[in-house]
């Protein structure tokens, strides 16, 4: 699904109306109806009090239609204006007449107001600015989210929490409101996904209200999110005559005294997805280990006991992931370098690995094109340098991929994967996979996927969202805070299966359509 920006949103209302000949006040009711019929599936007409704040554009508008479907069906409601500006847009001055015609009369709040009393409130409803945001509220209107923020009500945003803007970290926090769920229209948001701004929702549903297809399907969307169905087009099905040669060899390098789990995490992690064989390159401390351990990989070794001195030779009949628990001593480093700038082809690499190639930047011009870089973010700042907030981050790991030809995963709650001009979302994972050796198991999941045939682009969207998948399914049995990297491996072969499924378990709720 593509992330339209504040442009390519406000692009997507004036074509969808040309295109359907409709007027912008239809195009607001559906809207409306779909922000009403979201609530009421989950009210069920209950005796709830809802307050609902409007400014005075269409978000304002949008907020003003939902009052009119809550009064008809007889919801307990009260409605305010709040006027951060003289100006009103036309379909919300359509709306408010069109309430005040059902005898509901909103309650005006100024600068020179007091703030309103919402202790009675169950659900709070922000429909103040939406995404026309473009400064920092007005000192009172902050005063005035930061008073609805202390309640203790069901807080819902439509489009897009107040005080957010869609293209800047905020000034004030405080006058950001703290959606508990937000109702995003036609397309997810970015800042929805980003750290310093996605903490101001909790959760999302993306509202379809028919945009016109075909500029959907056309507008160049800088990111996608990915969810379900886009991972399940990416499925590359087993033809039935087929053996263990056709799905590749992976050599999984790392390893080193006291870290030989991390490969054999990282082994076991490939075997789970579908790589036909796999071999395990460590220091001479990590065979027998390895041996007893994973019976169905293979182990090489290098000669030193206990750290990587060598480096497996290249050929075109494997695939290497590698850096996990490797170390960054010089030897170490001068030959993971020295060998990186002798392959043929794109490597996955994780931990150490970049841990080596950050201390030697000029190294990087080495780097096998269609390589994964999969760094948290202390291994990010290190490979990009530091950055002033999250959209600098993201434009400076943009220019990083673009340069050195490779695909660069940004891992956090939503793993943000950027390669070949392109960026994608991922849906799926939970803070349960905030646990040692979980990057550990995605490195060998996404070597596995292009050992059997994954563009390198394609392998990190999808195993991204299948690792997390995988994490979800885990933490559903487990709980997040007992969620280990063995038991997201566990789960692998099951989140294979949820992505086939006709009728899937319920997801985690982020990112639903309705």
């Amino acid at each position: 699904m593509k992330i339209l920006n504040k442009d390519q949103s406000y692009q997507a209302d004036q074509q969808t109306l040309a295109a359907q000949d409709i007027s912008s006040t239809e195009l607001m009711e559906r809207a409306a109806v779909s922000i009403f019929n979201w609530l009421h599936n989950r009210l069920q007409g209950a005796p709830v009090q809802i307050a609902i704040f409007c400014g005075t554009g269409n978000n304002g508008g949008d907020g003003l239609a939902l009052a009119r479907h809550l009064a008809e069906h007889g919801y307990h409601l009260r409605v305010y204006l709040v006027n951060y500006s003289k100006k009103r847009s036309e379909d919300f001055l359509v709306n408010l007449e069109r309430l005040k015609q059902r005898k509901v009369w909103p309650e005006s709040l100024d600068e020179s107001s007091a703030l309103p009393d919402v202790s009675e409130a169950d659900i709070l409803v922000d429909a103040i600015f939406g995404i026309g945001l473009s400064r920092p509220p007005a000192p009172w209107v902050r005063e005035l989210i930061a008073h609805l923020n202390g309640s203790a009500a069901f807080r819902l945003a439509i489009d897009l929490p107040s005080g957010l803007q869609m293209d800047a970290v905020p000034e004030f926090p405080e006058g950001v409101f703290r959606a508990e769920f937000t109702l995003t229209i036609g397309s997810p948001k970015l800042v929805l996904f980003l750290p310093q701004t996605g903490i101001y929702s909790d959760d999302f549903a993306v509202l379809d209200i028919g945009f016109d297809r075909a500029f959907m399907a056309g507008v160049p969307a800088e990111f996608e999110w990915i969810g379900k169905a886009e991972a399940l087009s990416l499925l590359r099905p087993r033809e039935r005559f087929t053996h263990k040669g056709n799905f590749g060899h992976v050599c999984m390098v790392g390893g080193s005294y006291g870290k030989i789990g991390a490969v054999s995490l990282s082994a076991s992690a490939c075997l789970h997805t579908g790589a036909g064989l796999v071999t395990a390159w460590v220091p001479r401390c990590g065979y027998l280990p390895l041996q007893t351990g994973l019976p169905e990989i293979m182990v090489q070794t290098c000669r030193e006991e206990e750290w990587l001195d060598s480096f497996p030779e290249p050929d075109a009949g494997r695939h290497f992931g590698v850096g996990m628990g490797m170390g960054t001593g010089p030897q170490t480093r001068e030959a993971f370098l020295e060998w990186l700038g002798r392959l043929g082809g794109p490597v996955v690499i994780d931990a150490d690995g970049l841990n080596n190639l950050a201390a030697q930047p000029e190294a990087l011009a080495g780097l096998p094109p269609g390589s994964i870089l999969t760094p948290h973010p202390g291994e990010l700042q290190r490979l990009i340098g530091e950055w002033k907030d999250d959209f600098e981050k993201l434009a400076k790991a943009r220019d990083f991929a673009k340069k050195h030809q490779c695909i660069l995963l940004i891992k956090g709650a939503y793993t943000v994967i950027l390669g070949e001009g392109k960026g994608f979302v991922n849906s799926s994972g939970n803070p349960g996979m905030a646990t040692a050796g979980s990057g550990d198991v995605l490195c060998g999941m996404l070597t596995a996927l292009i050992a059997q045939g994954y563009p390198p682009l394609e392998a990190a969207v999808f195993g991204v969202y299948l690792h997390g998948r995988a994490g979800d399914l885990a933490a559903a049995s487990s709980g997040q805070e007992s969620l280990t990297a063995r038991g997201i491996i566990r789960a692998i072969g099951s989140a294979f299966l949820d992505l086939k499924s006709v009728n899937p378990p319920p997801e985690t709720g982020e990112g639903e359509e309705s």
